[in-house]
């Protein structure tokens, strides 16, 4: 069975934020990322705003995977504070860690000038058979992470699904 050529499966946005879960503030990354898993020829089923904490991350990612989704995109929460517990929330939902990808979206995010991605404490890896990536909060960070994965998202999914047979 082929994969559509024009479609890369379903993805789900995850936005850590206090302030933006809080009511305090408009989120502008969710809809960035939304247009960017678009133009990447994903179905984006939504956005889910969530406060930095480890439970609600780690019930966020859960109901993604339980529903199906072939990509789980976290944004923010991901540093040296305190209150970045995103990479600890998400390594308690891993079956498998693919640190390769994390590798990269840290060192190209540092050399495109996203200090948060160069400091980043991001996971990626494999729950079930979704991928989850998570990536820095800026804006710069998240379009270069997102142009990172691109070339190696659909060969992830690929493997995942059974279609890729190398």
């Amino acid at each position: 069975m082929e994969r559509d050529a024009q479609r890369l499966g379903r993805a789900l946005v995850v936005i850590v934020d206090d302030r933006l879960a809080q009511g305090e503030r408009e989120d502008s990354t969710g809809p960035l990322v939304t247009e960017l898993l678009e133009e990447a020829n994903f179905i984006v089923d939504g956005i889910v705003v969530v406060r930095a904490d480890t439970v609600e991350i780690r019930n966020a990612l859960n109901t993604a995977v339980i529903g199906g989704v072939d990509l789980v995109i976290t944004v923010g929460a991901t540093g040296v504070s305190p209150r970045d517990v995103t990479p600890d929330a998400t390594a308690g939902v891993l079956d498998r860690p693919v640190p390769g990808i994390a590798e990269a979206l840290r060192s190209s995010g540092l050399a495109a000038g996203a200090m948060d991605a160069g400091i980043s404490r991001g996971l990626v890896g494999i729950s079930g058979s979704t991928l989850v990536v998570n990536l820095a909060g800026s804006r710069t960070a998240i379009r270069d992470g997102m142009a990172t994965l691109s070339a190696l998202v659909r060969h992830v999914i690929d493997q995942l699904s059974g279609l890729d047979q190398t």
